[in-house]
């Protein structure tokens, strides 16, 4: 006869829960994050650690991982041994407790690709702080963005498009993210940012601007975004009103919330695209000023680019290729069709410009015929196809 004891049933170790991040602007005078990820079951054969070696939308090999200067386990109180298999992928030795990851990254890569960090802001793009945790990338991820000390600091707020835990809107606190690729997939900028607010077919939109503008026109810029976010909404999201033989007034969106993180300096231009975000790096110039009757050229480009991004939340985020679906972000993705998903996104980026109004037909008409002939310009058309150089694009441009 069977003890009780022996009849119980078997109790199951749990094994699964939500990977955690904290991280911290903890050293703005020397360009530096503090990340702390908690892993609560490390794999018990040796829990492996990966860095993206890309970030979706800028198809080249960054080698993010050369940025990150320190890195230390622990489990149970104790150190835990790392031994670092190539040049982005780190394994902790076996341990039966939760695992601790702390490292630090050295963050001073002004672009819309990387991060930086000083004592006048912050950004980051999840692909360069938060090391992916090898087998559990599918399970919730939770990130606390903790507030920097110091004086210079003082007052900062967070501008992003990740959903908040347990913060308020623009503070500091806990965010959420259903899995690895949602959390590196909405970029944070924290700083003493201009912010504005408009709603484009019902959709609520934010504007952070960093960086000092003179006597910004914002209610230009809002008004300007706000038509150009309304237009594409209805191009890709607006269905037939059954009822009345209509275009529905208020389409669907595929985001709930959209964040423009717009940087302006001395000199640059580009956009980074995110499925409810993008990031924006632009002269100082290219805003509108008060008094400003008509648009600048700088200006034009600006609407441009934020045109462009903004499309390719259908174009890239939502219709991609299959060799985007799903990333692998340790190595190149190549693919033929990159001449569709920019080249189309490009022609419409200036076309939408056009019906909307803020570019004159004569404007669209003299931009499309200098592109044409940059084109014929070139010899490039006749050594390579488009699809020939978008297959390229991972080591030449």
């Amino acid at each position: 006869m069977a003890s009780r004891e022996a009849s119980k049933p078997a109790v199951r170790r749990a094994t699964s829960a939500p990977v955690r991040y904290r991280i911290v602007a903890a050293h703005p005078k020397a360009h530096c994050f503090e990340v702390r990820c908690d892993v609560a079951y490390p794999d018990p054969a040796g829990q492996l650690f990966t860095l993206p070696a890309w970030v979706p939308g800028s198809y080249m090999i960054r080698e993010f991982a050369k940025h990150i200067v320190e890195i230390r386990a622990a489990s149970g109180g104790r150190r835990v041994k790392l031994a670092k298999l190539d040049k982005h992928t780190w394994r902790a030795e076996p341990c039966l407790k939760p695992l601790t990851l702390v490292y630090i990254v050295y963050a001073w890569d002004l672009s819309v690709r990387a991060a930086h960090l000083d004592e006048s802001h912050g950004f980051f793009n999840g692909t360069s702080v938060f090391l992916r945790v090898a087998g559990r990338e599918r399970e919730p991820h939770i990130v606390d963005i903790v507030a920097p000390r110091g004086a210079k600091v003082r007052g900062w707020r967070i501008a992003t498009a990740l959903p908040e835990l347990a913060a308020k809107r623009h503070g500091f606190g806990t965010y959420r993210a259903a899995n690895y690729d949602e959390l590196i997939d909405h970029p944070v900028e924290m700083g003493n940012f201009i912010l504005e607010r408009f709603d484009a077919c019902g959709v609520p939109h934010e504007i952070a601007i960093t960086g000092q503008i003179a006597k910004l026109d914002v209610a230009r810029l809002v008004l300007d975004l706000k038509t150009i976010c309304t237009a594409q909404l209805r191009f890709f999201e607006s269905q037939p009103d059954q009822a009345r033989g209509k275009e529905s007034s208020s389409p669907d969106a595929p985001f709930l919330r959209y964040v423009f993180l717009a940087t302006a300096v001395g000199e640059g231009h580009g956009g980074l695209e995110h499925r409810a975000s993008t990031a924006l790096l632009f002269s100082r110039d290219s805003l509108p000023v008060v008094g400003q009757a008509e648009s600048s050229g700088a200006y034009r480009n600006f609407l441009g680019l934020v045109s462009h991004e903004y499309f390719h939340s259908w174009n890239v985020k939502r219709i991609k290729p299959a060799a985007f679906a799903p990333y692998d972000l340790g190595r190149e993705n190549p693919t033929s069709l990159l001449w569709i998903f920019e080249g189309f996104t490009s022609y419409y980026d200036a076309l939408f410009l056009v019906r909307t109004g803020r570019l004159t037909r004569e404007q669209y008409l003299e931009s499309l015929a200098k592109t044409i002939t940059e084109v014929l310009s070139g010899s490039g058309r006749k050594k390579q196809s488009v699809a020939e150089s978008s297959f390229d694009a991972w080591i030449k441009y």
